[in-house]
């Protein structure tokens, strides 16, 4: 069951896949279409998930339920990877590989490989104060809080 993203509870789950390119706005539309249709169908052992979605930057694809009325359970999970891999397909994305690293250079978002990033911090044409995008949050509190951050207050500050 789709409902708005605001309006679920900052505990809810999160997953968050980041594309390897800027959607156009037509892609954005027909992501966001195919997005709420997956999410008015999900379920988890036949029960209706209390989901929603958003999209930011035209490259991040957040997906949420609220747990407290229906957990996400393996099949369930593994349903919404399918989906996201059928947008991989339709668009030539890439959307499930964690070896890249997406980040703000001033007001411009840039995607590289991990090594790319690493050689970067080394070159110090990155800093810890590079704003990164962490995905391995895991609700929608630790996104609005811990999403955007330094890169000395994520996983990369090992590169530094």
């Amino acid at each position: 069951m789709y409902i708005p993203f605001n309006t679920l509870p900052l505990h809810s789950r999160i997953w968050i896949y980041q594309s390897n390119r800027k959607f156009t706005d037509e892609e954005i539309a027909q992501i966001e279409e195919e997005t709420k249709t997956f999410i008015e169908s999900w379920s988890a052992h036949g029960q209706s998930l209390e989901a929603s979605f958003k999209l930011e930057y035209n490259r991040f694809i957040i997906i949420a339920v609220n747990q407290d009325i229906q957990a996400a359970t393996g099949c369930s999970i593994d349903a919404s990877v399918q989906f996201i891999q059928s947008l991989e397909q339709k668009f030539n994305v890439d959307l499930l590989d964690k070896m890249n690293v997406t980040f703000k250079l001033g007001e411009h978002i840039a995607h590289k490989p991990l090594i790319e990033f690493k050689k970067m911090a080394k070159e110090k044409a990155v800093s810890a104060n590079t704003i990164v995008f962490n995905n391995l949050v895991n609700t929608i509190e630790e996104w609005q809080d811990f999403w955007e951050v330094p890169a000395s207050d994520s996983w990369h500050n090992r590169f530094f």
